[in-house]
């Protein structure tokens, strides 16, 4: 199932959908016609008991009866995820991206931040003011979205608490990341953290371990991987957070980037005002953001 945000022109909030092939179905119109309850916002349907099944049945109504289904074409596609109570990334979480940036592959999972409103959806621009960073690096990323309350779950158990999986974008300003020795604010810019289009709910993937992973700038082919790659998978990662802090449904797991990175290249390659940037992971989707300056 794919899960997503959209806008229409007579609501000017984001709402919740189900892309099908006869439409997208907005959850809360179809849940209300159908007699349950559902958020307007992904985040809140998936803070809900019962979310999977509360969704199957609002979309088999949509679909039986027209209530709910629009037309792709008249909608917006906007972040699945809007305001998610945490962003946590992943560094270094493939060997062949520590070794490029001379670094040693961790022991555990390193961990770090972006704020929520580093969040921009799909065909967004990607924002910077030049007079404050002249180094900023696309990073392509699976991301894992929670699903369920997680606390001290074993690596077993991981997997059970994950809605789904997006794409994302984990732009970082490198010249504020190396001056600051820690990377919060060179990852935190706003819009920093592009993310989409689609939620991919787990039996909609094959093998989560098994993902073409690539980012493009301009067309060019920079980064071309695979998420078996990974050193810490989606089920360690999970695990590892939730013995730290407890995850709650609509949190997102920026999974970590594969090398090929423009600041390691040789000459590097730096995002520039007009770029065009994509992100794909295979099964998944692609991410696609224009590089703006402001």
């Amino acid at each position: 199932m794919r899960l997503g945000q959209f806008e229409s022109e007579a609501e000017n909030e984001p709402w919740a959908g189900v892309r099908h092939e006869e439409g997208v179905v907005h959850l809360r119109e179809a849940a209300d016609a159908a007699g349950i309850r559902l958020p307007n916002d992904l985040c809140g349907v998936l803070g809900e008991w019962g979310w999977r099944e509360k969704v199957d049945l609002a979309l088999t109504h949509a679909l039986e009866t027209g209530v709910g289904l629009y037309d792709r074409a008249d909608l917006t596609q906007r972040e699945p995820i809007t305001d998610p109570q945490k962003v946590i990334c992943i560094g270094l979480n493939y060997a062949d991206h520590a070794d490029e940036g001379g670094f040693e592959a961790p022991d555990e999972p390193v961990l770090f931040s972006k704020f929520p409103q580093s969040i921009a959806g799909p065909d967004e621009p990607v924002e910077w003011d030049p007079e404050l960073t002249s180094a900023v690096d696309y990073e392509a990323e699976l991301v894992a979205v929670v699903g369920e309350r997680a606390r001290n779950v074993s690596d077993e158990d991981a997997l059970d608490y994950v809605a789904g999986y997006t794409v994302g974008n984990d732009v970082s300003a490198r010249d504020l990341q190396m001056a600051d020795e820690q990377w919060v604010r060179g990852k935190s810019l706003d819009t920093f953290a592009p993310l989409g289009p689609d939620l991919v709910t787990p039996d909609g993937i094959d093998d989560i371990g098994d993902l073409d992973i690539w980012a493009e700038v301009n067309g060019e082919r920079l980064q071309d991987s695979n998420t078996r790659h990974l050193i810490f998978d989606i089920a360690e990662l999970v695990s590892f957070c939730s013995r730290a802090f407890t995850l709650e449904p609509g949190d997102l797991i920026y999974t970590g980037t594969p090398d090929g990175v423009g600041y390691f290249r040789e000459p590097q390659v730096l995002l520039e005002d007009g770029d065009s940037v994509t992100v794909g992971v295979e099964g998944i989707g692609e991410l696609t953001n224009t590089c703006r300056h402001t």
